[in-house]
């Protein structure tokens, strides 16, 4: 099942994540007054775009099993008999801690050989991008705009993969959890997204884009697979109970290979899609 749901401005604001917008400000570390200030005009501006702008979320949610170090994810309309999609993987390269295992987020999906499937979601969300275009002639006011598109953006993430929880997916349906909750992830399952430390391959991108048809919400992608608008997340939704975030870190010639070849790329192209992550040894 693909669902497309659509937010106006004054809807995804109160969960806007502002740590992460005082951050790309450069504030953090700034006097209240000075982070409080550029809140209040940030409010404002948002104030103004509501009811001129909207942010899209797009979802799937499909039969899916781990394989090793794969996801195999099947369609509804596709019988189990045939092939799945799969998505690679990557494995941490070193423990959180001694003695700790090297994750995987396949570790996180039933795996193939329990002969039952499992659920992964696969979404994307994006922002208007007339939202930035239309403030071209003023510097500060295109800043700010990015800026706070980035913000509605993960926010619209943020609201997408509540309802997914409580009622589409629906493994959480008494999750009552606050907005302060929900920026520290107090629910249950995870929301890697791409390009992120344990999915850190853009590239990706191509294979999420065909399966939810991320072209009917207006994201195209770029040669590396980087998303535009730039205000766009994509990723997956895990819902078992111990599922946790994780740093993939700097991969070593071994597992570029053979994350080439189940990407079913050259070793080259795996290289080029994987060039900031690769260890330099």
């Amino acid at each position: 099942m693909i669902c497309r749901l659509t937010y106006d401005i004054g809807q995804l604001t109160p969960y806007i994540n502002w740590p992460y917008f005082d951050h790309a400000w450069g504030v953090s570390n700034c006097g209240d007054e000075e982070r409080l200030k550029l809140r209040r005009e940030a409010i404002e501006q948002l104030q103004v775009l509501d009811g001129k702008y909207q942010a899209t979320a797009l979802f799937g949610l499909f039969r899916a099993n781990g394989d090793e170090d794969d996801l195999l994810l099947w369609p509804d309309e596709v019988p189990l008999s045939s092939p799945a999609v799969r998505l690679p993987m990557l494995r941490q390269q070193r423990p959180a801690a001694v003695g700790a295992p090297c994750l995987c987020l396949a570790d996180f999906v039933r795996p193939l050989s329990a002969g039952e499937t499992d659920t992964v979601g696969v979404f994307a969300t994006t922002v208007d991008h007339h939202l930035t275009a239309d403030c071209d002639d003023d510097p500060y006011s295109k800043m700010m705009a990015q800026t706070l598109a980035d913000r509605l953006a993960e926010a619209a993430a943020e609201v997408m993969h509540m309802e997914v929880r409580r009622h589409y997916w629906g493994y959480a349906p008494d999750e009552q959890l606050t907005i302060q909750q929900l920026h520290i992830e107090a629910f249950q399952g995870i929301r890697p997204a791409v390009g992120y430390p344990s999915l850190p391959d853009n590239s990706l991108n191509f294979i999420l884009y065909d399966l939810i048809g991320m072209k009917q919400i207006g994201i195209r992608l770029t040669e590396s697979g980087m998303m535009v608008p730039h205000a766009s997340v994509s990723g997956l939704m895990l819902a078992h109970p111990q599922a946790r975030y994780f740093d993939v870190g700097r991969i070593g010639d071994d597992q570029l290979r053979d994350y080439s070849r189940r990407r079913g790329v050259p070793v080259e192209v795996a290289r080029r899609f994987l060039a900031n992550h690769l260890s330099s040894t």
